[in-house]
Formats: structure tokens, sequence, C-alpha cells
């Protein structure tokens, strides 16, 4: 019953999609403010039938239902409720259902953001988040459907041993979130197109969604970041991997898309390249789909492994950035007069520092997702063209992102002090060469004080950070959201970069009475036990961690046995604090009683996923500061 209940709201989710797309577009085609009062009615709809679609499915995965294929591949009755919550998005046809039910979210964000505002642009806004919605629909329903009948049942075979963490509760929605939050984005962009209104209006609510998708985005990366430093055991927190490049690309082009907006909105200027991002940003997030649910990639993040369907997602991608280019090409050149691109006539067309500022730092991060991406399809590319096989990896993408890095941070440092008028290029080396010193003479007292050695590449890091945050000093009262998000970047790259140069680690050969030394911590072995829990069994070693000859605290690696899918998995354990992680993983059983152990002593790791947070408070405060300021009547015909 439930697999039938389940189709069935799905094609009536199908259906108010199609209603939701024809009748705005009847409305704006023929003036029928009838036709245009459909949009939110029908939107409402499409949301509450995806809902109850995915409550269904949720049910299913509650009660066991292993009748349902999709339960039955991805669940187990001894698996814990939390975890069955969570298989709902655990592989591919539940994730594409998630990916519409958020969609839908977004759309009736916008309906509930914009509906007391007189927005010509609302009917078509709303058909074009529908059109995105209906073509992942028939994506799901004749590709995915979650809800097809399995011809042989079963007990279920559990969901994947690496998603069973807490961390998988939070860290894919969040990351939906982002990615799905760029269609409104884009929605609100094309509509502006067909209606020739690129004015200063459309770059505020553009700009406002597109901060609260880069929050999402930016929290989904930081707990993805935090996943794989805890539950794969290497002791890392970025590996370069294909999947984790497909949610950075997004996160750069939208990080550039921010500064245009910003731009657009102040000065009326830098429309089309505002545009064009809007849409490069829709069409990574739509790449990061296709790459993580086409089966092109093998990767613990990837949920798919199906050529059929990876075609799909490869034509709905082309079809669906094609028309967008096609209307972008149409409607932004200047031989079309039906298009309006309002200009700032106080200027005198000259550029000033802050105009400058925003337009370079957009440039670069547009450099450096180009950059990624093109590490990234170029191994797909040659392997689909039968021109061999290639690994592009870490020391790849370390040795071209670092000096783009440093640019943009060294432009970033001058941010702050930027005017948008009345300042020469002059004027702005004299408010900031002092930081900059500043920062610099730090940044070599610190690496001489704690690493013992001058390392270039280390002190234009730690230098250029130290003077982002001297910076923004001054702009805590005037933008108070750049300060804390350019702060944050800083801090971020000063984790990165005294992790990597401080982090030990060891792989010891030790039984139970022996210990060893890392940095200044004394790890003594105590002993192992067995453990039974209702999903897993293992071994539990217990250590004993001591500095000097003071008890720190006693850490549990284990290694565990998910017996329905036969999996052997080590679990970490790690003793965090502000300035350093103690981190350690059990390896495989030796003779005589000896174990394999990798032990990491991480200083200042924590500073990266606390200089990510502090950027995401930032961008709430900008969100913030720009929803109290939009209280003027939206674009009207």
């Amino acid at each position: 019953m439930l697999s039938l209940f389940g189709n069935i709201t799905l094609y009536l989710a199908l259906f108010f999609a199609l209603l939701q797309v024809i009748l705005p577009l009847c409305g704006y085609w023929r003036h029928n403010p009838y036709f245009f009062a459909c949009a939110r009615p029908t939107a409402y709809g499409q949301f509450l039938f995806v809902l109850i679609a995915y409550v269904l499915l949720t049910s299913a995965f509650v009660t066991n239902d292993f009748s349902i294929a999709y339960v039955a591949a991805n669940s187990h009755a001894s698996l814990p409720l939390l975890y069955r919550l969570t298989a709902v998005w655990g592989a591919h046809e539940g994730s594409i259902l998630f990916w519409i039910l958020i969609l839908n979210g977004w759309t009736i964000a916008f309906v509930w953001t914009i509906q007391r505002q007189r927005l010509f642009l609302f009917p078509l806004v709303v058909a074009i988040l529908a059109l995105v919605s209906l073509c992942f629909l028939c994506f799901l329903l004749f590709t995915s459907n979650p809800f097809l009948l399995t011809t042989s049942p079963q007990a279920g075979r559990d969901l994947n041993p690496l998603l069973q963490d807490p961390g998988f509760v939070i860290h894919p929605p969040m990351l939906y979130i982002g990615y799905v939050g760029s269609v409104v984005a884009f929605a609100i962009t094309q509509a502006a197109l067909l209606t020739g209104q690129l004015n200063a209006v459309w770059a505020r609510i553009t700009r406002q969604f597109t901060v609260a998708a880069w929050c999402f985005l930016t929290m989904g990366i930081l707990l993805g970041s935090w996943w794989a430093y805890r539950v794969l055991g290497w002791g890392g927190f970025w590996f370069w991997d294909p999947v984790e490049n497909a949610s950075l690309l997004p996160w750069l082009a939208s990080t550039a898309l921010i500064h245009v907006l910003l731009l657009t909105e102040k000065r009326h200027t830098a429309q089309s390249w505002a545009v064009l991002l809007t849409i490069i940003t829709f069409a990574l997030s739509l790449l990061g789909t296709f790459l993580v649910r086409s089966g092109v990639l093998i990767s613990v993040h990837t949920f798919a492994h199906d050529p059929a369907r990876g075609i799909f997602l490869l034509l709905l991608l082309a079809m669906l950035i094609g028309i967008a280019l096609l209307i972008y090409a149409l409607r932004i050149s200047p031989a079309n007069k039906n298009i309006t691109v309002v200009t700032d006539n106080n200027t005198d067309n000259k550029w000033w520092p802050r105009e400058i500022s925003l337009l370079l730092n957009s440039a670069l991060l547009f450099i450096a997702m180009l950059t990624i991406l093109l590490g990234t399809l170029y191994p797909l590319i040659m392997d689909a063209l039968g021109l061999g096989t290639i690994s592009v990896g870490a020391p790849y993408f370390n040795l071209v992102m670092a000096p783009l890095i440093f640019i943009l941070m060294f432009f970033m440092g001058f941010a702050p002090a930027a005017r948008w008028d009345n300042q020469s290029l002059s004027q702005l080396w004299q408010l900031v060469w002092k930081q900059l010193v500043i920062g610099f003479v730090a940044a070599t007292v610190l690496l001489w004080c704690i690493v013992g050695l001058i390392e270039i590449n280390a002190l234009i890091s730690l230098g250029l950070s130290f003077w982002i945050i001297i910076s923004v000093f001054g702009s805590f009262k005037i933008a108070p959201g750049m300060a804390l998000a350019h702060s944050g970047f800083a801090i971020l790259i000063i984790g990165i970069l005294l992790s990597s140069l401080l982090s030990q680690e060891r792989e010891v050969r030790i039984k139970p009475g022996e210990s060893t030394l890392i940095g200044p911590y004394q790890f003594l072995f105590f002993d192992t036990k067995s453990i039974q829990e209702k999903n897993y069994r293992g071994i539990r070693a217990d250590f004993e961690v001591i500095k000097g000859q003071r008890h720190v605290t006693h850490l549990y690696p284990e290694k565990r046995i998910y017996p329905v899918r036969e999996m052997v998995m080590s679990h970490v354990d790690i003793h965090p604090s502000i300035f350093r992680d103690l981190y350690i993983a059990l390896g495989e059983p030796l003779n005589q009683d000896y174990w394999s152990v990798r032990i990491y002593y991480k200083p200042f790791v924590r500073w990266i996923w606390f200089g990510g947070i502090i950027m995401i408070l930032g961008g709430i405060l900008s969100l913030r500061q720009q929803t109290t300021r939009s209280k003027q009547p939206c674009m009207q015909k």
C-alpha cells in the first residue's frame, strides 16, 4: 500500500508542477491576472504532495517495509531508528526525492518572502522553479522511482556503514539546501532577463537568496570535512576527492556572485557578469548532482552506479543550461532594446578601488573554480574519449591553488579600506601598508617561535591572514557581515597552515602494557575488550593519554564488523581542544596480541572549522542587514 500511495503522490506532484509551469506562463503571455494568481496555490500543492511522498518513504524505513526495493537495499531491521530515518536519503533514489523536496521548500520560502511585495516577476520565478522541479520529478519517476516493489523480499542489505554516523544526519541536508538554493537566484535572474528588469532591486533580491544558499552550502562543506576527518580514519579534513570538489565548485561561483551582485546593487554595473555567474552557479550545482549520482565517479560519497541515469542527468543539465545561455545571449545583447539595464547617472564612469576590489575578487574566485573544474573533469573526459586513465590528485590542486589563494588574500586585505568613490590607489595604499607590515612581522615572529623555521609559503599565508584580520577591525560597525566572513576565512587558512606544519603522526606496532610517544603526549595501551551493539560487533581498545605526569584522557578506538554487509571499519576516537586534537585509529590485529595503531597529534586543526563557522555567521549577519533594508516595493511593470 505504501508503494501505491507513494506513486500516486508523486504523479500528483508532477501534475501540480505542470500546472505551476503552464498557468503562470500563460498569465504572463496573455496578461491574465487570474492565471498569475495560480502560481502560489499550485506551488503549495506540489510541495504538499512531494512532502507526503517523502513521509511515506520515511515510514517505509521506520516500519522495515522490505517489500519496497529501495528500503530492502538500504536498511535492515537491526539498523537504529536514527539511521533508518537518514537512510531515506542515503542512496540514489531517496536522495533525488530529498533534492526535489528541498527545491519545493525553497520555492515556498520564496513565496512567503515575496508574497507581501508587489513583485511583477513573482509568477515567472515560480514557473521557472516549477520547470526545474518538473524535470527532476520526471527523472525520479522514470529512472529512479523509490517506491518500486522488489520481486524477492529480503531482510534488507543495511545502510552503508560509512554513513552510520551522526555527521551523516545533518551533513547531506545542509549540503542539499545549499546546492538547491542556487536554483532560486537562477530563476529570479532568468525572469528578470525575460522581462528586461536587470536593476538594483533584482540584484538585491538575488543576493539575499544567494547569501542564504551560500550559508547552507558552507555549512554542508564544513560538516562534510568534519565527517571525513572523523570517519575515514586518515586524519585529514580534505582529500581533493572529485565529489568533494563538486561541492566546492558552486561555493566558489556563488562567492564570486555575491561580490558582483553587491557591485550591481550599489553601482548599477556588471549586470551581464552577475547574470552569467547565476547561470554558472546553477550549472555547477547540477553538475555536482550528475557527478555524485551518475556512477561516473568511484568514491565513498557517490550513491549511484547506473549509466542510464547518468545520461538522463547529463541531458537534463545540457537542456536547462542550454536554454538559460540562449536566453542570456538573446536578451543581454546590446542590440536588444527590450531589456532595461539601469546605470548609475551619478558616476563619472571612473572605476574606484571598491569596485575594482569586488571585480578582482570575483575574477580570482572564478579562475579558482575553473582550475578545480579542469582538474576534476579532465580525467573523466580522457577516460570517456578512450585516451587513457589518469589521476589528478592533491599535488596538482595544492600547486595551482596556492598562488591563486595568495593573490585573493592580498586583495581581501585592501577591501575594508577601499571606498566607492573619491579615493586614489595611492590613498588606499597609505591606509593599509602599516597593517600589512604588522601582519608579516607578527607572522615571522610566530613561525620562528612555534615552528622554528621561516618557510616562504607559510610566511606569505600567515602574513596575509594576519593582515586580513587586522584590516577588518575598523569595518565591524560599517559592514560587520563582510568583516566576519573575511576574518573567518583568514582563521581557516591559519588553521590549515599551522595544522599542516605542526601535525605529527605515527603508525606503531603495540600491545597492551606498552606505550608510545607523539609530541608531548604519551599513549599507554591498557587492554582490549569485545563489544556488541545492535547493528555491529567489534573490539574496543583503551589508551590512557598522559602529558608529563598529568593524566589527560582515555581514548577508545574501535574495530567494528557490520555483519549484514560484512564490512570491517575502524572507528576513531578523538580528544579535541581549541589548540590541538589527539586522534587515534585502531588498525589490524597482528600476532602475539600486537595491534597496528595510527596516532595523530594535530595542532590548530579545529581552527579550520572554527573559521568556517565565523564565515557562516558573517553571511547570516549580512543577510539580516539586507533583509532589514529591503522595505521598498519590488520590481513592478
